[in-house]
Order: C-alpha cells, then sequence, then structure tokens
C-alpha cells in the first residue's frame, strides 16, 4: 500500500458556522461545498441554503466537514458515537508566537503556548464542534 494523503472528516452540526470559524478564526478558504440538495457542487456558501459538506484549506493542509445526519448514514461506524471524539489534529505552522496571540484576542481559550519535552512550542484549542486543534512550530 502507497499513502497518498489524509484527509479528516469531521462530523459537525453546521457547515455555515463551521466553514465561517475555519475561516474567520484560523484563516482557511472554502474549496468546495454541497448543498442539501445535493445536485452540485458550489464555491461558495449561500444565505439561503443549508448545506452537507464543504472542504476547506490553507497551504498544505485540507480538512472535509460532513452534517451530522449525513456523516451518520455514510460512515456507519458512527452511527451510535457523539460528535467529536478523543482525538486531536496536529498543524505544523509558522509564525506561531503571532498566532497565538492573534487567537487568543479572539477569546478562544486556547491552552498556554509553550515548549513542549520533545522540542515543539505548541498550543491546542477547541474549534466551534468542541474538537480539538493542535498548533505547533519548532523551537529553534
Amino acid at each position: 500500500m502507497k499513502a497518498n494523503k489524509l484527509t479528516p472528516n469531521l462530523e459537525v452540526r453546521n457547515i455555515k458556522e463551521t466553514v465561517n470559524f475555519y475561516q474567520s478564526v484560523l484563516g482557511f478558504s472554502l474549496t468546495m461545498a454541497v448543498p442539501e440538495s445535493q445536485d452540485g457542487i458550489e464555491s461558495s456558501l449561500l444565505a439561503d441554503k443549508e448545506y452537507i459538506y464543504a472542504l476547506v484549506s490553507k497551504d498544505n493542509v485540507e480538512i472535509m466537514f460532513q452534517r451530522s445526519d449525513s456523516f451518520k448514514q455514510d460512515v456507519t461506524l458512527a452511527k451510535d458515537l457523539p460528535l467529536g471524539a478523543s482525538v486531536s489534529f496536529y498543524m505544523e505552522i509558522d509564525g506561531i508566537e503571532s498566532f497565538y496571540k492573534a487567537i487568543k484576542d479572539r477569546n478562544t481559550k486556547p491552552t498556554e503556548l509553550k515548549t513542549a519535552w520533545y522540542g515543539m512550542r505548541e498550543f491546542y484549542m477547541n474549534d466551534n464542534n468542541g474538537y480539538i486543534l493542535g498548533f505547533s512550530e519548532k523551537n529553534e
């Protein structure tokens, strides 16, 4: 087996709210969205539509979001599981000091920015669905 790429697909309550969080707080861009009608792929979220899926990206990171009802229908192993999980999504970034200050100023309640025992400067925070996001930078 050759592994080419890993893109997490997160079960979320509301696509628009989640995309807004990742765009406005973390600087991601919407790549595509699928409306509730499932009659096409859209490049922007319209106010008068509901969505079941979206893909966002920033630099080399992609994340998929799928509305809970659709997610549980497609990923049947998640049928009886609660939203969220005991997992963290750990992203290595550049400019962690300034990013941390910007995040902290947005009242997102991140953990303390610290240097971990393995040498990474890092902090964690929750997204709007309760998923744990970790951000790190090599401590040089």
